[in-house]
């Protein structure tokens, strides 16, 4: 079993794939990671944008392995040209995503969106832009696409509060 968590602004006890925004790093789908840290991140953010007092992650037990045997699987492990391409095509709205049914690798964060934002802006080559990945290492999301491994692969096991950042 994998630990992974998820960062909002509400406890999500039975997760939903196909809710939420369309256009995201690796499509429409629910969206873990085994970071815990950057998943408080992700509920902080959530604070922020709806102006709460505190956030939520959520924990689970995802068993991964068999998820990788029963069903479509990807992972990126690098930001390179297959990552940056997908990601450009999803967060254009095209759907890449629809071939996996979970996909893992390297968020397009605070360190990395400037870069693929002036790439799909046509503001640097692909070549600079794979430069300029090449200098960080990968975070961690798993976009799972597919209700059904969700379902059977998918553990809710706690969740606690987190606070907004003091500014």
């Amino acid at each position: 079993m994998t630990r992974v968590y998820h960062g909002s602004d509400v406890v999500v006890e039975s997760p939903l794939t196909g809710i939420g925004r369309k256009a995201l790093d690796f499509g429409e789908g629910f969206y873990v990671t085994a970071l815990q840290s950057q998943a408080e991140d992700w509920a902080r953010n959530k604070v922020r944008y709806f102006m709460l007092p505190e956030g939520t992650v959520s924990l689970y037990d995802f068993n991964l392995e068999a998820a990788k045997t029963k069903y479509r699987y990807h992972k990126f492990e690098n930001y390179d040209r297959e990552w940056l391409h997908f990601i450009v095509n999803n967060r254009d709205g095209g759907d890449d995503w629809k071939q996996y049914d979970v996909i893992e690798g390297g968020v397009a964060n605070d360190r990395v969106i400037d870069t693929v934002e002036n790439y799909r802006a046509g503001l640097i080559d692909e070549d600079t832009a794979l430069r300029l990945l090449s200098m960080y290492q990968p975070n961690h999301q798993i976009c799972i696409t597919r209700q059904e491994v969700v379902d059977r692969f998918l553990r809710f096991t706690d969740s606690y509060q987190v606070e907004a950042y003091v500014e």
